[in-house]
């Protein structure tokens, strides 16, 4: 699970990040609760608005109502990014490993037969390091709107939409895009990119209940009775990702 979450920091979700775009659509940028209510709607017409705790409603940091939804939505949309390339990490993880060496000295990747919580626990504190300081340079990136290219995501940035390498091209190194590095979907249709836009919300949404079913059930046996024939029992915890190896306590 944890490598394929290396590949998603390096390689990142080239199908998922939202494409350019100019102007505002309904996906886009949601500047009022009532946005938010019409998105819903579409994703979820049976659900649809759905904010228990009145997020929508709050202005964090001083930054105003827009602001805060802006948060929220980039938030939400990374958040099942991430969960997706976690839940079909786990999945491959748990049948499949890289045959390569792991390491400089020739050790193995983790066997597929450890549960993927595991097979992390057994990945080196280094190799560990590495993957998150790639994760936090790409964080960087995000935040900084690709050096100037994007605003912020809380000043009118389509939320989910990852920033161009263009500067860091053209001054560093040559680096392919996350979103698109071909151009292969500079011609979609708004209509093709709305519903994949909708889509890629849902799945993310599904992606971060499934991530979760599997790490409970591995971690507290029958608490999904669905994953009871295949839970593996896992003594470690996966909320502690350098347990054993690292702690501030």
């Amino acid at each position: 699970m944890m490598k394929s979450a290396l590949l998603a920091s390096l390689v990142a979700s080239a199908a998922a990040f939202a494409p350019a775009q100019t102007g505002r659509s309904a996906t886009s940028v949601s500047e009022s609760k009532a946005d938010l209510e019409a998105l819903a709607g579409g994703l979820n017409p049976v659900v649809k608005y759905y904010d228990p705790l009145n997020l929508s409603d709050q202005d964090f940091w001083g930054k105003g109502n827009e602001a805060t939804i802006g948060w929220l939505r980039q938030s939400e949309i990374k958040h099942g990014r991430i969960a997706m390339f976690a839940f079909v990490g786990y999945i491959t993880q748990s049948n499949f490993v890289f045959p390569w060496a792991q390491t400089l000295d020739g050790a193995p990747h983790p066997s597929a037969d450890l549960v993927p919580e595991a097979q992390w626990d057994a990945v080196p504190a280094g190799a560990k390091w590495q993957i998150f300081a790639v994760i936090s340079m790409l964080e960087l990136w995000d935040e900084c709107g690709g050096g100037g290219a994007f605003p912020h995501y809380t000043k009118g940035r389509q939320p989910g939409k990852y920033p161009p390498f263009t500067l860091f091209r053209d001054n560093v190194h040559f680096v392919l895009d996350l979103y698109d590095p071909f151009g292969f979907n500079k011609n979609m249709s708004a209509e093709t990119k709305e519903r994949r836009l909708k889509a890629e919300l849902n799945n993310g949404r599904l992606a971060q209940l499934s991530i979760f079913a599997f790490l409970c059930a591995d971690k507290i046996p029958g608490s999904v009775p669905l994953l009871n024939d295949i839970a593996i029992p896992y003594s470690g915890d996966p909320m502690i990702p350098f347990e054993g190896q690292f702690s501030y306590f």
